[in-house]
């Protein structure tokens, strides 16, 4: 796959922007861009002062999903290779929705299958009026099999239970209403300067502080509210209390100035 397929960009914020370029292809993704997609999200997490990750994409589509020269290729694997093959994806989808920065899907266009994935698994998701959605594998024949803990944790059992069987396209609009987005801007111009204020507002909060409280929802949504969770609770924020980033935030607004961590 050539160069520029998949394009990064750090600024001095430390935002980074990891942007799909494969617009001819609507940027559905096989199994190289599966694995540089997984290495730049490695690269991130190694990566000093990143504090926000946004993924976008070029052209009309975000994601047409898996390829479909790529799925043809891989109706010819063995079984023990299709089982990898689909393994890669499912670990990249985990990469990416256990990053311990926020991470933003910018989705500007269509969405379908393994793109709805990509959606699913990150922490806020911002979509333009016109971008559309679709689980759309069962017309091939197939399951949306490796994105599936990743879209029902986003749109529930139910819904996931309708739009995995009927295959449907679905709006922005029904997008959020079912739980796939947080917001729906009406243009490009309006998606970007709202994933900038999102942004603004992620850059606000202590780094040390986000990277917990996303851990705290993977930790604790679904567990059962018993004594040894809340004991569990209780030993974070002690923590956190007495964390040099807390004590720094708390001082920090008693003594009604920005914390350090705070852009100017």
């Amino acid at each position: 796959m050539a160069d520029g397929t998949l394009q990064l960009e750090v600024d001095a914020r430390g935002v980074a922007t990891l942007t799909m370029n494969r617009p001819e292809m609507h940027n559905a993704f096989d199994e190289a861009m599966i694995a540089l997609i997984a290495g730049k999200l490695d690269g991130l997490a190694e990566r000093q002062g990143v504090r926000v990750i946004v993924l976008a994409a070029q052209g009309k589509s975000f994601s047409a999903g898996a390829d479909l020269n790529y799925m043809k290729r891989a109706a010819a694997f063995t079984r023990e290779e299709n089982v990898n093959d689909a393994l890669a994806l499912g670990r990249m989808l985990l990469k990416l929705r256990t990053m311990a920065v926020p991470t933003i899907a910018a989705v500007q266009g269509a969405a379908y299958g393994g793109g709805v994935g990509l959606v699913a698994a990150c922490d806020i998701a911002v979509a333009t009026e016109a971008a559309s959605f679709g689980l759309t594998e069962t017309r091939l024949g197939l399951i949306p099999s490796m994105i599936s803990p990743f879209v029902i944790a986003a749109i529930g059992a139910q819904q996931a239970r309708r739009y995995f069987q009927t295959a449907e396209r679905f709006s922005a609009a029904e997008a959020r209403r079912i739980g796939l987005l947080q917001e729906v801007v009406p243009d490009e111009g309006a998606l970007e300067a709202r994933v900038g204020a999102v942004v603004d507002q992620i850059l606000a909060t202590g780094p040390e502080a986000v990277a917990h409280a996303k851990k705290l929802v993977l930790d604790v949504g679904g567990q059962l509210i018993d004594e040894a969770l809340l004991r569990d609770l209780a030993g974070r924020i002690a923590d956190r209390r007495a964390s040099d980033e807390g004590i720094e935030g708390i001082t920090a607004f008693l003594e009604r100035r920005r914390p350090r961590w705070a852009p100017g």
